[in-house]
């Protein structure tokens, strides 16, 4: 699955399971913009993932790590966070 698909389907599974509609997101985005996002049409700014999950009422990498979760490579939720556990410099964690 295409990154850009990958990301709206990640976003539109977590929108469903909140049972938000797109008119739900009025404040930050049009329905349109939103629809575009969810059929992996366009790819949003790091602003934009940001003020998505503020509606979703999830972080901002829940939609990420949903995104490469789904994105068909085989690397278990664990898998992921611990490469990234590793990847983060010191002083981060």
């Amino acid at each position: 699955m295409e990154l850009k698909q990958a990301f709206g389907a990640s976003l539109k599974m977590l929108r469903s399971e909140r049972k938000l509609s797109q008119e739900d997101f009025s404040d930050v985005s049009s329905r349109t913009y939103l629809s575009t996002l969810e059929r992996g049409l366009k790819s949003p700014t790091i602003e934009k993932v940001d003020e998505l999950a503020t509606v979703l009422d999830v972080h901002p990498l829940t939609i990420l790590v949903g995104c490469y979760l789904l994105q068909g490579h085989p690397i278990s939720l664990d898998e992921l966070f611990s490469r990234i556990r590793a990847e983060l410099p010191n002083g981060m964690e």
